[in-house]
């Protein structure tokens, strides 16, 4: 097991071309693969582009002409852009991890990321990635998604979390094929500009420490329960 080398491409100065570095996780990932490189994560931003992954129906593309790429992971379509921290962390995984544990700790990262920054959330059952609930604002809101492939028990691929992203592009499709629910970002839910560079500065050393795959405690789930022939929601441990 190698420690985790974290590089930051252009982060806070330069968008990164998508397929450009989608061609740079390959060949890190065949490294990795053949033990010829280590553990590695990139931290960037991407120029404006959406990303379509294997389950991606017709009817969740954009109709405009805007820019999709067809990529090797698993989910939906999602959009990936300036204000946006993406994280692509190419792991070799020990014997004892399955793919849904890795996934699982990459989200509780991103939960503990948020919560140092002021914004509670946790996952959804029979949803990835990272979710704010329902409250007088509005539904569940998306602040975070996981895509991820695994070849060679190698991972690639990885999360995005919103900063300070423009959400009108999340209006031109069906955010990870989920049509009844939001898209936020921590600029959003904290009413001031939170940069991408801040929120990577948050990330890394929990990412550092949950891919080390010592045992850890994961945050609770969101859960909805219907009170009165209404539906609330809360975290899973609040209700006990």
């Amino acid at each position: 097991m190698s420690a985790l080398e974290v590089r930051r491409i252009g982060l806070g100065s330069e968008e990164t071309d998508y397929e450009e570095m989608w061609a740079l996780q390959r060949a890190l990932h065949a490294d990795r693969v053949a033990d010829t490189g280590g553990d590695i994560a990139l931290f960037l931003e991407h120029a404006p582009v959406f990303t379509a992954g294997k389950r991606t129906e017709d009817w969740e593309r954009p109709r405009d002409g805007s820019l999709v790429v067809d990529i090797d992971r698993g989910g939906n379509i999602t959009f990936h852009g300036p204000g946006q921290l993406v994280g692509y962390p190419i792991v070799k995984l020990p014997p004892h991890v399955l793919v849904v544990d890795y996934v699982r700790r990459v989200e509780e990262a991103m939960i503990r990321t948020v919560a140092d920054l002021g914004v509670t959330c946790g996952r959804v059952e029979g949803r990835s990635g990272v979710w704010v609930a329902a409250d007088e604002r509005g539904p569940e809101r998306k602040l975070g998604q996981i895509g991820i492939r695994v070849a060679g028990g190698v991972t690639m691929h990885g999360l995005a979390l919103n900063a300070c992203v423009d959400m009108r592009w999340f209006d031109k499709i069906v955010p990870c094929g989920i049509a009844d629910a939001g898209v936020t970002s921590l600029s959003l839910e904290l009413a001031r500009t939170v940069t991408t560079t801040e929120v990577a500065d948050a990330l890394e050393p929990h990412l550092r420490e949950l891919l080390s795959w010592q045992p850890y405690t994961p945050s609770p789930d969101l859960a909805h329960v219907a009170i009165s022939g209404a539906v609330s929601y809360g975290l899973a441990s609040h209700l006990a």
